[in-house]
């Protein structure tokens, strides 16, 4: 019989492809009878979120624990970190899984003065981008960098979710001098089901975090561009929330798309599916965004840009690739438009994108990461 863990993860925002992740890892670790808990921010994430937190509960025999964490460095980070450390510390974790910039820094220091009072706690970190989205150049992403090469050493195990990210770790932070693994992001049985776009769908879909990282800009200037290519009104639905949503829909009023463009709040990704017949993933940055699977799977054809380990779902000879530029988006969704079955022909087939990104292959190999580095 398996050894049953006590397993808590720690990652500040539950929102997006950080929270996804976590929420699989969670599911398929209860599933194999380990004891499992989530610490978090508390002022980030609304009624979809919370509605996501009340499904989990049931499983997590360590529980959900909430509390203000800040996403910059700054003096209110000692407190946060206190109270953090105060709930990890109760919980009693012989794994301390941090995910992203913040949870990462915390579940290494804080794991690692659990052992200086003679616990057993195996230190594991998964970037998920994070700081590695910080130009190594910059005074900020010198000063990031340098912490994650400090936090180093106090880290047991490192996964990274993309070849790119991994590449990106060794270029600005340097080869991981602890063990390390490529575990890439995977999904459940049932997310490859087809879902068919309801009678009446908009022409495209923007699904995710209202912030300018995720390009929601680039999306709103391609859709006035597409527009002027083909002679024709098109139609879009934008999905999520964020700080930042009162200035897109500004943008959309300023560009005379006000009354194409309907924005909604977050949702289930394959009930967003059903609103639009293509789906856009504009990014700047990305590490392996469970969005471009989540809509492939389901049958959606789509557009991303090639950052992160985009290409490394797609290929990097992909039609559906371009760069985060809105004149070159523009021309590509132009391109989809004028011929949509050829253009979902091209997509990844179903049965590579089923063996390369499964959540149960996810799930065991990061277990087994977790023993490996308890027995050393």
């Amino acid at each position: 019989m398996t050894q049953k863990l006590r397993i808590v993860h720690c990652f500040r925002s539950p929102v997006g492809g950080i929270f996804r992740h976590v929420r699989d890892l969670t599911e398929a670790q209860a599933a194999a009878g380990h004891l499992v808990g989530i610490v978090c921010d508390s002022t980030t994430g609304g009624e979809f979120e919370e509605r996501l937190f009340e499904g989990l509960k049931p499983n997590l025999a360590l529980g959900v624990s909430r509390t203000p964490m800040q996403r910059h460095i700054g003096i209110g980070d000692i407190a946060a970190a206190m109270r953090a450390y105060t709930i990890i510390r109760e919980l009693q974790p012989d794994v301390l899984h941090g995910h992203g910039a913040k949870g990462g820094v915390y579940s290494r220091m804080f794991g690692s003065l659990l052992r200086v009072f003679r616990s057993r706690v195996a230190r594991v970190y998964t970037a998920h981008g994070g700081s590695l989205h910080y130009d190594e150049r910059t005074l900020t992403g010198k000063l990031f960098f340098g912490l994650e090469r400090l936090m180093a050493r106090f880290t047991d195990y490192i996964f990274f979710v993309s070849e790119y990210e991994r590449a990106a770790y060794r270029r600005k932070v340097g080869a991981p001098n602890r063990p390390s693994g490529l575990v890439y992001n995977g999904l459940r049985e049932g997310e490859f089901e087809k879902v068919p776009a309801a009678q009446g769908a908009a022409d495209f879909l923007y699904i995710g975090m209202m912030r300018d990282l995720k390009g929601p800009d680039i999306f709103i200037d391609a859709l006035a561009g597409v527009q002027a290519r083909i002679g024709r009104k098109v139609t879009a639905v934008m999905v999520g929330d964020g700080e930042d949503l009162a200035r897109y829909r500004a943008q959309a009023a300023r560009l005379g798309l006000g009354e194409r463009v309907r924005f909604l709040p977050s949702m289930p990704a394959r009930l967003a599916f059903t609103l639009a017949d293509m789906v856009v993933v504009p990014s700047r940055a990305e590490a392996m965004p469970y969005i471009v699977l989540e809509a492939l799977a389901a049958g959606k054809p789509m557009i991303a840009t090639e950052v992160g380990g985009i290409p490394e779902i797609f290929g990097a000879c992909s039609v559906a690739l371009v760069r985060p530029d809105a004149s070159e988006l523009a021309a590509r969704m132009a391109q989809a438009l004028s011929d949509p079955p050829a253009f979902a022909a091209q997509m990844p087939d179903s049965f590579d994108l089923r063996a390369r990104f499964g959540a149960g292959a996810m799930a065991a190999e990061i277990e087994r990461a977790y023993f490996a580095t308890l027995q050393r």
